[in-house]
């Protein structure tokens, strides 16, 4: 189960003021799954007005419903494997999205699984936030104690030429679990329950 105040702590950054996102990537694919330009930039880079549309994407993930729209999922051992989904997040993260190649093979790998009737993009942010110290009565002391390094991944119905909806389906990973990553899991976000889309967990190999 996914504490809300976890995610809470995560979406209070998400502003222009508090934003600690280093990096966004994405790809934009047409219905059947052909990729149609990709970006990589500097978050910093952006307009004023870019970053407050793009943090909006971004936020959806961990903001929408805990445990309804946003359910934790553990990776089986299989899928933790050299060549695995799990293993090309983790060098995602750990190069802050900055290897291309590895970009553009995660956008492969979801352009061939993903079932759409429209075009779509797909939107990958990375950052890192320090996690306040806080004394037993949860005050906080001021200096972090550690960070949480983590990327979020939105697939959003494309709204016009190059310019997403808000986000459908995606995931926040690692998972966020009592002050520190849960390497071993990954959040997946569905923004209709009722009609998913379960591709996603065979993307991710769950």
């Amino acid at each position: 189960m996914i504490n809300r105040e976890d995610m809470l702590a995560l979406t209070r950054r998400m502003t222009q003021a508090r934003s600690s996102v280093t990096r966004i990537a994405g790809s934009y694919m047409d219905q059947d799954g052909e990729i149609d330009g990709t970006f990589n930039t500097n978050f910093l880079k952006l307009s004023p007005q870019e970053k407050g549309k793009n943090l909006k994407i971004a936020k959806a993930i961990p903001f929408s419903e805990t445990n309804v729209n946003l359910k934790r999922y553990r990776f089986p051992d299989r899928a933790m494997k050299p060549g695995s989904m799990w293993q090309l997040l983790m060098g995602m993260k750990t190069c802050g999205l900055k290897n291309d190649a590895l970009m553009e093979t995660f956008y492969e790998l979801i352009a061939e699984s993903y079932q759409s009737d429209h075009e779509y993009a797909v939107f990958v942010f990375h950052d890192r936030y320090d996690i306040p110290a806080k004394a037993a009565n949860h005050e906080r002391l001021g200096e972090s104690e550690e960070v949480f390094e983590y990327i979020i991944c939105a697939v959003c119905p494309l709204a016009g030429d190059y310019e997403p909806d808000k986000p459908e389906c995606g995931f926040l990973f690692p998972a966020f679990y009592d002050g520190g990553a849960a390497q071993n899991f990954v959040d997946v976000f569905q923004a209709d329950e009722k009609h998913p889309h379960p591709e996603i967990l065979k993307i991710l190999g769950l």
